[in-house]
């Protein structure tokens, strides 16, 4: 028997001006982090729209349009590979949100965040909420923006650096990736704070 689809609440309180917050790349071995925030009118509908790992690529970029197009506001946040180096790749999320929010022409009255934690935005009240993006449309939205806008910089920077395959890895630490860097070492794009060998491969050295 098909199960049918959870389907996903626009607002956790209704009448306040929520804005939906998630990140993309905290895993990655390469590349910023990228999050959105996102603000949807109250009579949004859009079946199509889940966290952002349960759909394709195709869909993904499908609903980048419409998520643009019909929220009340948006804003897409970024911090470089040097920055997380700096400050660690949680407070890396953190910073990337708060940027993303700065970038809202609408002001929330309130953040739903993806997650269990959260560094307070000064001003505006907040709820942690695990696994939000297939709870929230709002964070979902935002899922969807922060993913589609940092592989599109992925896709960039793979043209410059083919040997990694970021076009296909996005910077995450897949087999490949790591006998890349194994092979040609790491890029000024690589997290050097982050383990860039598996255990196996520094045996191999």
């Amino acid at each position: 028997m098909k199960k049918t689809p959870i389907k996903l609440e626009l607002f956790l309180k209704e009448g306040r001006v929520e804005a939906g917050c998630d990140e993309a790349g905290r895993g990655c071995l390469a590349g910023p982090v990228f999050a959105a925030a996102v603000i949807l009118p109250a009579d949004f509908q859009c079946d199509l729209l889940n966290d952002s790992k349960k759909l394709t690529e195709k869909q993904r970029y499908q609903l980048r349009p419409v998520i643009e197009e019909q929220a009340l506001a948006y804003g897409v946040g970024v911090v470089s590979n040097e920055e997380v180096d700096e400050i660690n790749v949680l407070n890396a999320s953190f910073l990337a949100m708060h940027r993303a929010v700065k970038l809202l022409k609408v002001k929330p009255e309130h953040l739903l965040i993806d997650g269990n934690r959260f560094k307070p935005y000064s001003g505006i009240s907040h709820d942690c909420i695990v696994k939000g993006d297939g709870k929230f449309l709002a964070i979902a939205a935002a899922s969807v923006l922060a993913k589609t806008y940092r592989d599109d910089y992925m896709n960039e920077l793979d043209e410059a650096f083919p040997v990694y395959q970021w076009r296909k890895n996005k910077g995450y630490p897949t087999k490949v990736h790591r006998q890349a860097i194994q092979q040609h070492g790491p890029t000024p794009y690589h997290r050097m704070s982050f383990r860039l060998l598996d255990e196996q491969l520094k045996l191999e050295l």
